[in-house]
C-alpha cells in the first residue's frame, strides 16, 4: 500500500469516528477495523501474543496496540508503519516505532526472532511471496514468522481502494488477502516451513520459520534479546 493512499485511514485513527471499508475493483465491501486496531488487544491477540519471542519486529504495526502490549510484557520490540498518523499515536502509546515500510533498510536485519504479520498484513505489497521472503532476510537463525490468516478459502491478489461512508474514496492500491490454506501454500513455496497453527473465535494463524531453522535441534532464538530497544530508539531518532 503506498503512503497516499491512507489518506482515509490517517483521518479515521484521529477522529476515530468513520467506519472505512476496503472496497474492491469487483465491488465487494471488506471491514477495515480501525477501532479494533485502536483498542486494547482482546483475546486473540493476547494467544498471538504468547506465541512472541523478542526481539519482535510488528510489520504494519498501525496505532501500536501489539507493540505496546510486548514491551509492557518486556519483550523487545519494533513497530512498522507507512501511516505517519498510526506512528504518532503508537509513540504517544509508548511504543518503539518507525514510520517505514518493511520494504525499506530496517535495523537488525537477520537478528529478529519473530515477525509479525496480524491483522490481514499478508496483504502488504500485494504480494505475499515478495514479503515472506523480505520478512524471512529479518529473521535470526531459528526465528519464527506468525502470520494471521484470513477467514476461510480465500487466495485472492487485487486492487482496492479505501472508502469512507460519505463516499469519498482513497487513491487504488494493490492487496491481497490469503486464507489458511493459500498460506500453506505460500509458505512453502518461498522456502518457509510451517510449524504450528491455531484458531482463536474466527481467527486463524501460522507459526512459520526457515527450513534451515526447522533442521536445528537447538535454535539460538532467545540468545537475541541482545537487540535492545534503546539501540532502535536512537536508529529512529538518526533516520525517521
Amino acid at each position: 500500500m503506498r503512503a497516499g493512499a491512507i489518506a482515509l485511514y490517517e483521518e479515521a485513527l484521529c477522529e476515530q469516528t468513520a467506519a472505512l471499508v476496503l472496497r474492491t475493483a469487483d465491488g465487494r465491501a471488506l471491514p477495515f477495523q480501525v477501532s479494533r486496531w485502536c483498542g486494547a488487544p482482546d483475546a486473540a491477540d493476547e494467544e498471538l501474543l504468547s506465541h512472541c519471542r523478542g526481539p519482535v519486529l510488528d510489520v504494519g504495526c498501525g496505532p501500536g496496540r501489539l507493540t505496546v502490549a510486548l514491551a509492557e510484557r518486556e519483550i523487545p520490540a519494533l513497530g512498522v508503519d507507512i501511516s505517519r498518523a498510526a506512528v504518532a499515536r503508537a509513540r504517544r502509546a509508548g511504543a518503539p516505532v518507525l514510520h517505514r515500510s518493511v520494504f525499506d533498510p530496517l535495523p537488525g536485519l537477520g537478528r529478529w526472532a519473530t515477525v509479525l504479520l496480524a491483522d490481514g498484513n499478508i496483504g502488504i505489497g500485494g504480494q505475499p511471496a515478495r514479503l515472506l521472503h523480505r520478512c524471512s532476510q529479518l529473521l535470526a537463525p531459528g526465528g519464527q514468522i506468525l502470520i494471521e490468516a484470513e477467514p476461510g478459502n480465500v487466495d485472492e491478489q487485487l486492487t482496492a481502494w479505501l472508502e469512507h461512508p460519505d463516499g469519498r474514496r482513497g487513491p487504488v492500491f494493490a492487496w491481497a488477502r490469503m486464507g489458511t490454506a493459500a498460506l500453506l501454500r505460500a509458505t512453502d513455496e518461498v522456502g518457509l516451513q510451517v510449524r504450528g497453527q491455531w484458531r482463536h473465535a474466527d481467527r486463524t494463524y501460522i507459526r512459520a520459520v526457515t527450513r534451515a531453522a526447522a533442521q536445528r535441534r537447538q535454535s539460538p532464538v532467545l540468545e537475541l534479546r541482545a537487540v535492545p530497544v534503546g539501540v532502535l530508539h536512537d536508529e529512529r531518532q538518526r533516520r525517521d
